[in-house]
């Protein structure tokens, strides 16, 4: 299932909606491609979440692919990556990660950006 431009308190109900009328079964694998996804807010992070739930209950699997780098920080700030299935390295979720220095906050040449 495409995820294309906001996922926000406005279209998770059409994301929900889509997912129920997708009749999983078992051992199917839902993957919700988030390639096309511009931002995320927390409810749509519910629905990603009701997505999950939704697999589990059909005995099917859910996976992420091309999680955008500020919705993969998101993700694994809140523990929810693994449970949804997301890759593991930054990699092989949005392209190849950053090499080089990273960003330091202004005024604490010290501090990695996170």
């Amino acid at each position: 299932m495409e995820i294309i431009g906001v996922l926000d308190h406005t279209t998770t109900p059409v994301l929900r909606e889509g997912l129920y009328a997708l009749g999983l079964t078992a051992g199917q694998l839902l993957t919700l491609d988030l390639s096309q996804m511009e931002c995320c807010d927390s409810s749509g992070i519910g629905g990603m979440i009701a997505a999950r739930n939704h697999a589990v209950a059909a005995d099917a699997a859910i996976a992420l692919s091309a999680v955008p780098a500020h919705t993969l920080r998101v993700l694994h700030v809140l523990g929810l990556a693994e449970i949804l299935h997301v890759p593991p390295a930054p990699e092989t979720a949005t392209g190849p990660a950053p090499t080089g220095p990273r960003p330091t906050v202004a005024g604490d040449d010290d501090a990695p950006v996170p």
